[in-house]
C-alpha cells in the first residue's frame, strides 16, 4: 500500500535525522515514571453471569482489536532490550511491556468469560493483513517490523520511537471509540487509563525525537 510505502520512506528519513536529536538528549529528565495505565482493571474473580451480560459489541470488538494491537507492542517492545542504545528507549520499552502484558491477559479473560474467540498469537483480525487501515490503527506491516527488527543502535531508537507513537496513537483512537460506545465498566476503565497513559508516552517519545 502506499502509505506504508510512504510510512517506511519517512522512518528511513528520521533515522538520519532525528538520531542526533536524540543523542543530545540523552541526559535530559526523563522521570516520567510508569505511564500508569495497566494495573488494577477486570482483575476481579470470575465473572457472574450478570457482570457477563453486562458487555456490547463493542466491548467484544475492543478486546479482539486491542490483545493483537497490544501484542505488536509488545514485539516492538521486545527488540529494544538489545538493540536500542538510549537508557531511556529501554526503559520506556519495559514499561510498555508491564503495562500492556496484563491488559492482554485480563482482555482474553473477558472473551472467555462471554463466550468469544480469543484472537490467536500471531493473528490479525480477521480480513486483515498485518497492517491494514482497516480496523486496527497504528498497527505496523510485516515490512515495517522487518526493517525494525534489522535496525540497531540511534537508528533503532529513532525508528522505535516513530513507530510506537504511531502505534500508540492507533490506540488511543480505539481506546476513544471504546469510552464512547462501550457498556462493560472494566473495558471503559480501561480504555481511559490506555488514553491517559499512552498519550502521556506519546508526549514522551515526541520530547525523546526533539519534537515537544
Amino acid at each position: 500500500m502506499s502509505t506504508s510505502r510512504t510510512r517506511r520512506a519517512a522512518l528511513m528519513a528520521a533515522t538520519v535525522t532525528a538520531a542526533l536529536v536524540l543523542a543530545a538528549c540523552g541526559d535530559s529528565d526523563s522521570d516520567s515514571g510508569d505511564a500508569g495505565h495497566g494495573s488494577s482493571h477486570g482483575t476481579s474473580s470470575s465473572p457472574s453471569a450478570d457482570t457477563a451480560a453486562a458487555h456490547n459489541a463493542q466491548d467484544v470488538s475492543f478486546a479482539q482489536g486491542m490483545i493483537p494491537h497490544h501484542r505488536q507492542a509488545l514485539e516492538m517492545a521486545g527488540l529494544a532490550a538489545d538493540r536500542a542504545s538510549s537508557a531511556e528507549v529501554k526503559s520506556l520499552a519495559a514499561r510498555i511491556e508491564k503495562a500492556q502484558d496484563p491488559e492482554i491477559k485480563t482482555m482474553s479473560g473477558w472473551l472467555k468469560s462471554w463466550g468469544e474467540e480469543i484472537p490467536e498469537a500471531g493473528a490479525s483480525m480477521p480480513g486483515m493483513d498485518h497492517g491494514s487501515q482497516s480496523g486496527m490503527p497504528g498497527m505496523m506491516d510485516d515490512a515495517d517490523m522487518e526493517m525494525l527488527g534489522k535496525a540497531s543502535g540511534k537508528g533503532f531508537d529513532t525508528m522505535f520511537l516513530t513507530m510506537m507513537v504511531e502505534h500508540h496513537e492507533g490506540a488511543v483512537d480505539m481506546a476513544e471509540t471504546e469510552k464512547t460506545k462501550g457498556r462493560y465498566a472494566a473495558a471503559t476503565a480501561m480504555a481511559d487509563d490506555i488514553i491517559t497513559g499512552q498519550t502521556a508516552e506519546i508526549t514522551e517519545m515526541n520530547k525523546l525525537l526533539g519534537k515537544g
